[in-house]
């Protein structure tokens, strides 16, 4: 891949001779402005008590985007989104690609490093966020040179000195003009990859409009997929035909699946998006919502979402007053395992199809696994999407039935990682004249040309839908005076899929206990990275050359999780 693809824009010319599909002529705000005109008065976006029209979305999304123009902020600049689910989300977003920019998800969990870390990378120019983080904002404000406007959503937090009211904002400007975009303007989601560090890819927006709007069909949707502004009403009117989408993203809007799954598609479509207000998952919650506002599809994160929300079903069955689901046509999972006992319970209560899909932020949809009533689903068994490949690590594509373990490789719009060829060039590559991404997926391919997933690369721990890589965690312990070393494993967890457990090497007399270490770990790592467990021994195993012995690590884990 060129330096000169990586470092701009790809044009229509790339995107056709890298033979991905067919680009639309339509980028996500020129979409969401024909559908505020064809359903003004419609919800847009619903959390408790406010309801967003799709009018409402509109006007404010472009009094957000004319407000960072009166800032100096240029086309293709970054807007950094670090805020908990709420509709100034999707408002600002929306305000981002309206004016060309390119927001960005942060995490709202990461701390002063990661925050820094992050914003630095991705050359932020304007920072929306929560004043409930606005402390963290605070702490680290003058090492963001690049930031020229802070934005505060209240939610009860601090008000931080020198940022101005997101609500102030967009009242003393008026909506910017619309204006003519292209579908290669830039899209990026930020992710943890395969090392520790948060990467950006990028894509064109073209390519996920297409995506997005084309998979409708595929569950049985039957809608004219647009190719100009045009055409976007007829499609719009076909949808409808079937019922609007009524949408609850239960996972962050931050992370892909909430946002590509859960939020994109209800509003692409003229559908609603329905945001939980508690900030902890609560199953109840969720079915309380399904109730009142009719919804048609539930996003979540595998058997963390999965086994409370069956739980709370099964409580109300007990109680004699069941939850009404008959409005849910699919719950869609991805980012987690969701195993065949939990489907089972939901699908033998529901009518829903249970829709388990497979995917990475680099190269989108990999593979699907389907559950109804009528038909259950084995744990981590997909079947591949089209342009998904099972490949050797030395790149021949693997047999079906030969029994032997292969890396998923998944064909991708996706032209590299933000500031990073070097990266770039060792994930994405070419098989047959096409672009593909290494996803770092193991899996053996059936007889019948479907997959078991065996699981992510030895570096990464998936802990409720979470990435954490090992490598950043142990870094972070080993920066305890008294320890020497460390290695970081992943073990199985009911709820959570895997747990975060640290071995440590502490020669120390009087080594640090795990609680020590774990109360060390507050002031750089975000909560979900710290180890469930802690096991000291006096040293760490390592091979001769140096390189950690993960075999002994995870055993040695084990034994101490054991005793815990």
């Amino acid at each position: 891949m060129s330096a000169m693809v990586l470092e701009g824009h790809l044009g229509l010319a790339s995107l056709s001779s890298n033979g991905i599909g067919g680009i639309l002529f339509l980028d996500f705000a020129s979409v969401w402005e024909e559908v505020a005109d064809i359903v003004p008065q419609k919800d847009a976006v619903v959390q408790a008590d406010r309801r967003v029209s799709y009018s409402e979305f509109d006007d404010v999304a472009a009094r957000f985007a004319a407000a960072i123009e009166a800032e100096g902020v240029s086309e293709g600049a970054k807007v950094a989104l670090y805020l908990h689910n709420c509709p100034e989300y999707l408002i600002a977003q929306y305000g981002a690609f309206k004016h060309r920019a390119v927001p960005i998800n942060v995490n709202y969990r990461y701390l002063d490093d990661e925050l820094a870390y992050l914003l630095d990378n991705c050359d932020a120019e304007v920072l929306v966020f929560n004043t409930s983080l606005a402390e963290c904002v605070g702490r680290v404000r003058d090492q963001l040179a690049k930031v020229r406007l802070f934005v505060e959503v209240d939610d009860g937090g601090v008000h931080l000195s020198g940022a101005v009211r997101f609500a102030d904002l967009v009242a003393t400007h008026q909506p910017q003009a619309r204006k003519e975009r292209a579908p290669d303007d830039l899209y990026m989601l930020y992710t943890g990859g395969t090392t520790g560090l948060p990467k950006g890819v990028m894509y064109p927006q073209g390519d996920f409009t297409e995506r997005i709007l084309a998979s409708f069909g595929v569950l049985g949707l039957d809608a004219p997929v647009p190719t100009s502004r045009e055409s976007i009403k007829p499609f719009i009117e076909a949808m409808s035909s079937y019922g609007a989408e009524v949408s609850i993203p239960c996972c962050p809007l931050m992370h892909g699946t909430g946002m590509w799954i859960g939020a994109m598609p209800a509003l692409l479509t003229g559908g609603t998006v329905v945001l939980l207000e508690s900030r902890s998952f609560d199953p109840h919650e969720v079915w309380q919502l399904t109730e009142s506002e009719g919804a048609t599809r539930i996003v979540i994160v595998g058997d963390p979402f999965a086994r409370p929300m069956l739980r709370a079903l099964e409580e109300r069955e007990a109680q004699g007053q069941p939850y009404e689901t008959a409005s849910v046509r699919n719950i869609a999972s991805s980012g987690a395992i969701w195993s065949a006992e939990i489907k089972d319970g939901l699908r033998s209560r529901m009518t829903a199809n249970l829709v388990d899909a497979l995917g990475s932020t680099e190269g989108g949809s990999i593979a699907v696994s389907g559950a109804n009533p009528d038909l259950g689903a084995p744990t981590a068994h997909f079947t591949l999407a089209p342009d998904t490949k099972v490949i050797t690590e030395d790149g021949r594509e693997m047999p079906r039935g030969a029994g032997e373990r292969g890396l998923l490789a998944s064909r991708t719009a996706a032209f590299g990682y933000y500031k990073d060829p070097e990266k770039s060039a060792r994930t994405f590559f070419q098989i047959d004249g096409n672009s593909y991404v290494n996803t770092g997926d193991w899996a053996t391919v059936e007889e019948d040309g479907t997959i078991t997933l065996l699981g992510r690369g030895s570096g990464c721990i998936n802990s409720g839908g979470e990435k954490i890589f090992a490598e950043e965690v142990e870094e972070a312990i080993k920066r305890h005076p008294l320890v020497e070393d460390c290695l970081v494993v992943g073990l199985p967890d009911e709820r959570f899929g895997q747990r975060v457990v640290a071995v440590v090497g502490a020669p120390s007399a009087q080594p640090p206990t795990g609680d020590q270490i774990c109360d060390f770990l507050r002031e750089s790592l975000a909560h979900y990275k710290i180890p469930k467990v802690v096991v000291v021994r006096e040293s760490i195993r390592r091979a001769p050359n140096g390189k950690a012995d993960y075999k002994w690590a995870r055993e040695t884990a084990l034994a101490g999780n054991a005793s815990n």
